[in-house]
């Protein structure tokens, strides 16, 4: 454009000199500088797009640059086995440069030499300068970065489980599931005081410690079988196996060192028959219903056969034999056990869903209810059948309707609500409807030289 302007001036003095006017070399003078201003606009207009696409050029080619360079490496590598790229490890947080010295001596000698001294003829009532208070906050900020970084240190390490003394009877009563086992010996001691023979007490300590023993025994080789299951739930991932607190191999020699000596105790000091029924119930429990806790909803009739076996054990050590009132305890226990744990899993229905069990509060729910008010049910018949077989008097079903009326009554709400509030109704009830029933069949127990009771063994 200044080249135009330019040219147009010169034309018009050039003409003035000569003295004339001649319109075609100022007509050709005037398109010149005209194209020559057109050609400057759109080189100004279409300089920013050039330069963009030139950009774009040098990017693309940078990229291919990138991938051939990342194509060579990769052959070089595939040529050369042995180079290959080590991860670096991340760099740790950077720390306080108080704590570049690890050791508790250099860092006691650097905290010495950081705290400033306070002149000893300071008098005790003065109050210390501002200065001798600054002074003394580096050595309380040391001391506390050095006590931080120490505890973030031990924190990312991984530390050894080690399994102390004093720990080892605790691990080990969750090991054998204590407060199962004591419900165990409880209804085994129950069915011994139910039976209508003269109450021995060698014989009751011997079925006593034996039935123990063997349920240590079932639960430490029930808890062996399912640890990575149970790591999987919430309720049983803090069991003593799954945390590693001890070692498979001592679960299962302590299981056998209750296993042996329960079974002897039962068979040889109360009567085979007992014994047989300890070690038979030792494997259902570990060799029946712990595999089909995972394969079949029958699992929960398994699990209740192996519950109803000890009082039936109670009654066959004090009697030594297996009649009907041993079977109508066994037929109690069992009953009782399904609203219980029915109840209890429904709760717990996303913990087996999450560890693998199959239950029927799972994978049949409404069977699961139903199955719970039945039995709820049959225990009204039960208790009602136990004068007619002569384990109790005919004040005992009169004094147990209440509480079957209620447990019932609650068996139907939860059958017919199906939430949790009334599972948790049925469950708690059940965990004092069974001491209190058994407890009123003692106080109603038939006793010894009555009109229908048996008569003592010889």
């Amino acid at each position: 454009m200044l080249l135009a302007l330019l040219l147009g001036r010169s034309t018009h003095r050039l003409v003035r000199r000569n003295g004339c006017f001649n319109f075609f070399p100022l007509s050709l003078i005037g398109w010149g500088g005209g194209c020559i201003w057109y050609l400057e606009r759109r080189a100004a207009r279409e300089s920013p797009r050039r330069f963009l696409h030139l950009l774009r050029n040098v990017n693309q080619q940078w990229v291919i640059f990138q991938h051939f360079n990342f194509l060579r490496r990769m052959y070089v590598t595939q040529l050369n086995r042995s180079l290959k790229q080590q991860i670096k490890p991340k760099p740790e947080p950077a720390e306080s440069p108080f704590l570049e010295k690890t050791s508790l001596d250099e860092a006691k000698a650097e905290i010495c030499e950081m705290r400033p001294l306070v002149p000893p003829s300071l008098p005790l009532s003065r109050k210390p300068s501002e200065k001798a208070l600054i002074g003394l906050e580096p050595a309380s900020v040391t001391e506390g970065s050095v006590a931080l970084g120490r505890e973030t240190k031990e924190e990312k390490q991984w530390k050894e489980m080690k399994l102390r003394a004093d720990d080892l009877p605790g691990i080990l009563a969750r090991l054998s599931k204590i407060k199962l086992t004591a419900l165990v010996v409880s209804t085994t001691s129950a069915g011994f005081a139910l039976a209508p023979v003269p109450f021995d007490w060698s014989c009751f300590l011997l079925t006593f410690v034996g039935t123990g023993l063997a349920s240590c025994a079932a639960n430490s080789i029930n808890q062996f079988f399912e640890v990575p299951f149970d790591s999987n739930m919430n309720r049983t991932k803090n069991r003593p196996l799954v945390r590693g607190q001890i070692s498979p191999l001592l679960a299962v020699s302590f299981a056998t060192c209750c296993a042996v000596p329960g079974v002897a105790l039962l068979t040889w000091g109360v009567n085979p028959l007992t014994g047989a029924l300890g070690l038979f119930n030792i494997f259902l429990y570990t060799c029946c219903y712990t595999p089909l806790k995972r394969v079949s909803i029958t699992n929960t009739w398994v699990g209740a056969v192996v519950g109803a076996i000890p009082p039936v054990m109670g009654w066959t050590a004090a009697t030594g034999s297996l009649d009907a009132g041993a079977c109508l305890l066994g037929g109690i226990l069992y009953s009782w056990q399904f609203p219980h744990f029915n109840a209890l899993s429904w709760g717990l229905r996303e913990d087996y869903s999450r560890g693998g069990y199959c239950m029927m509060s799972v994978t049949h729910p409404a069977l699961c209810r139903r199955v719970a008010l039945r039995h709820c049910l049959a225990l009204l018949a039960m208790c009602a059948a136990a004068p007619a077989l002569d384990v109790t008097t005919w004040t005992f079903p009169v004094i147990a309707l209440p509480i079957n009326l209620y447990i019932s009554y609650l068996g139907f709400r939860f059958y017919r609500d199906a939430d949790r509030k009334s599972s948790r109704k049925l469950f708690f009830c059940s965990l004092w409807h069974l001491p209190l029933l058994l407890l009123l069949m003692l106080t109603c127990k038939r006793r010894v030289g009555e009109e229908g009771a048996e008569a003592p063994r010889s």
